[in-house]
């Protein structure tokens, strides 16, 4: 039985798109831990890989944070990664907003968590029922982000960024059952007014009250979470697409006909997205990437439409044909 959100008329216009940083930081934190498979970001853990163990002799915290988090089912800890309040929320904000966290309410999540998995090493206890258990943490965490996430952030953000605009552009054109029609094959949009979410733990009816629904793109998780504590914003966390548009680049036929920028640029638009997503992904000037895509416009592979103050990009049926041709 999955579980059902009710979405009241109310809920539509209340629900919103957002990005946090420390939700990310915490996904690739279980990459980086082998909790997850790294998948299309293979290249990128063995590049942190090392560093993130150096990490871990300074911050013995991170071992203690991967063993009450990234856990299958209910057995997760809540305060260490709360729903951010808006769009574009610093990871700096998100941060100080765990670190108001009670102690009272950190041990109480904690004992729930650890009362489920098997016996702890007597050296992570001791850090998960320390009275400073929170601001260790949240140290742990802020090491993590500054000395490897935030390294990568541009890329990632940019692609958390595009996800939001395209769906955000296709709920406002065309409703909510094209903005969710492939956010994942665990979720649905039902017509009767309901989004049926296929969960391992949760069941039933939740009933949004008019608060609305927070949708957190990320791109290190492969599976929808849902945040539906009544203290919180209620969230569902779902994987980004195009996480690894650019992942398996062709270097034959394609690379040959118009260059290795150009196919790079065509494979990544398999998403939409704007010319500063586009030289934010590869590394580049705006007026190098521009430059690229005024070409691949006047041949016909991309079309641009204007949303707002930017334009943005999408393959033709030419650029898929041709791209297409060359991966299969």
């Amino acid at each position: 039985m999955p579980l059902r959100i009710q979405v009241s008329p109310q809920d539509l216009v209340a629900s919103r798109f957002a990005i946090s940083p420390l939700i990310e930081t915490m996904h690739a934190h279980w990459t980086l831990d082998g909790r997850n498979d790294p998948g299309v970001h293979r290249r990128w853990v063995e590049r942190w890989r090392g560093p993130y163990l150096d990490l871990v002799g300074r911050h013995p915290a991170l071992r203690a944070l991967a063993a009450v988090s990234g856990n299958k089912g209910d057995a997760n800890v809540d305060f260490i990664a709360p729903p951010p309040a808006g769009m574009s929320v610093p990871f700096e904000t998100e941060l100080a907003s765990m670190r108001r966290t009670p102690v009272a309410q950190a041990h109480a999540e904690i004992t729930r968590v650890v009362a489920g998995l098997p016996p702890l090493p007597g050296e992570l206890r001791d850090v998960l029922f320390s009275p400073r258990v929170v601001q260790v943490l949240a140290d742990a965490y802020e090491a993590l982000w500054r000395e490897i996430i935030s390294v990568g952030w541009p890329r990632f953000h940019t692609i958390l960024e595009r996800d939001v605009i395209q769906r955000a552009g296709r709920l406002a054109a065309y409703g909510w059952a094209a903005a969710l029609d492939d956010l994942s094959d665990q979720v649905r949009w039902r017509p009767d007014g309901h989004i049926e979410v296929r969960l391992h733990t949760r069941h039933g009816l939740h009933v949004l009250g008019g608060k609305g629904l927070l949708f957190l793109p990320t791109a290190f998780s492969r599976s929808v979470g849902a945040y539906l504590e009544e203290s919180w914003p209620n969230a569902l966390v779902y994987p980004a697409r195009g996480t690894g548009a650019g992942v398996g680049v062709p270097d034959g036929d394609l690379a040959l006909l118009i260059g290795r920028t150009r196919a790079r640029i065509l494979t990544e638009l398999a998403v939409p997205a704007t010319t500063t997503h586009l030289a934010a992904l590869l590394g580049q000037s705006l007026g190098t990437t521009g430059g690229h895509l005024a070409a691949l416009r006047r041949t016909g592979l991309v079309a641009g439409t204007r949303t707002g103050r930017s334009v943005l990009y999408a393959r033709t049926p030419l650029g898929d044909a041709l791209v297409g041709r060359s991966l299969a």
